[in-house]
């Protein structure tokens, strides 16, 4: 029986931080091990707002060699670039024409996002969920990793499979798109800000100190934990209400040393702040040091990850190549006549 399959990517805007690594990459790394995975960059999605060309260049590639940096086995799943895959573009059209608007102006993101914009909000940025919902649909994806803020997202992706293209398209039993199923990361998938633990980290938070990068040095993070939200309690643990950072950081150390929450809240219900921030500190320096010497390997000489990039791109190429096939013939286009 063939594998089942995963699909999921991240925006190369801004430096990948521990809840991408953690809340994202770090279960990758274990799916791969059971699942057909396919991974991208995914830089269409980082124009929706404001960018800079030169850095989404570089940011792209940075992202590519973290993937690989943070345990992704080209062995064993496909790493690409969004964009090195026309597919992407051409299904995200062909959806925009059967998707109805009304659904997109009820995405919750959407409405987020066009408040702080203004009158700057863009036409990709209403149209995201349908370049996202292509993304997935492409690759005959079983599963989609997500966490709670992409279910909507997700369910978009379902709904435009099955109601606008299946119901309507299909010929016979064989659905024209598969319909993906979420997967639900495990506890701990959501890491929060280091300065607002009711908040999620981010990489679009402008103060710097509310995350701790996968790059920053043992310097940069012994003065972020040093300023990280605490409070006036004695002792730190789990799952109490009025102590939101005292749950993330708490976690965050579960997470970076390996430990169940029952062990790390019983080594830290009787130390203060002062004892365990240093504690936290060395290690988050000592996760982070082999993520960090195996990336600046890759970028210091980018003959294996272009390798990589490359063969992830021409089995991206050859999957979507036959979905979007499937898809186009179902909405009755002429088909191109090879010479």
């Amino acid at each position: 029986m063939s594998k089942k399959r995963v699909l999921s990517g991240v925006q190369p805007t801004g430096a990948l931080h521990i809840g991408n690594w953690l809340g994202a990459i770090r279960n990758w790394v274990e799916l791969q091990n059971e699942y057909d995975t396919y991974v991208c960059v995914v830089d269409l999605h980082a124009i929706t707002v404001p960018h800079n060309p030169e850095k989404l260049k570089s940011d792209t590639l940075s992202t590519a060699a973290l993937y690989l940096a943070c345990g992704m086995d080209p062995k064993k799943c496909s790493i690409f670039v969004q964009s090195h895959i026309p597919a992407h573009s051409e299904l995200c059209w062909l959806l925009n024409c059967v998707t109805p608007l009304n659904w997109m102006e009820r995405m919750i993101q959407f409405k987020e996002k066009a408040l702080k914009q203004g009158d700057n909000v863009s036409l990709g940025l209403l149209d995201y969920p349908v370049l996202m919902a292509a993304d997935i649909l492409l690759y005959d994806a079983d599963l989609v990793p997500v966490g709670e803020d992409q279910k909507q997202h997700l369910e978009l992706a379902r709904d435009i499979a099955q109601q606008r293209i299946n119901s309507r398209f299909r010929k016979g039993n064989n659905p024209v798109l598969k319909v993906p199923k979420p997967l639900i990361m495990k506890e701990g998938a959501k890491i929060m800000s280091l300065l607002n633990g009711t908040s999620k980290m981010s990489k679009s938070d402008p103060n710097e100190g509310s995350r701790i990068g996968l790059l920053d040095t043992a310097d940069t993070i012994q003065k972020k934990i040093k300023k990280a939200k605490t409070d006036q309690h004695f002792g730190l643990e789990f799952n109490n209400p009025n102590r939101p950072e005292s749950d993330n950081l708490l976690g965050i150390y579960s997470m970076v040393t390996n430990q169940s929450r029952e062990i790390v809240a019983k080594e830290c219900f009787d130390i203060g702040w002062g004892k365990f921030k240093p504690i936290l500190t060395d290690a988050l320096i000592d996760s982070l040091l082999p993520i960090q010497q195996k990336y600046n390997t890759l970028i210091e000489d980018r003959s294996e990850l272009n390798k990589v990039l490359k063969e992830g791109t021409d089995n991206a190429n050859k999957l979507s190549g036959q979905t979007l096939l499937r898809v186009k013939q179902a909405l009755g286009f002429l088909e191109r006549i090879n010479s």
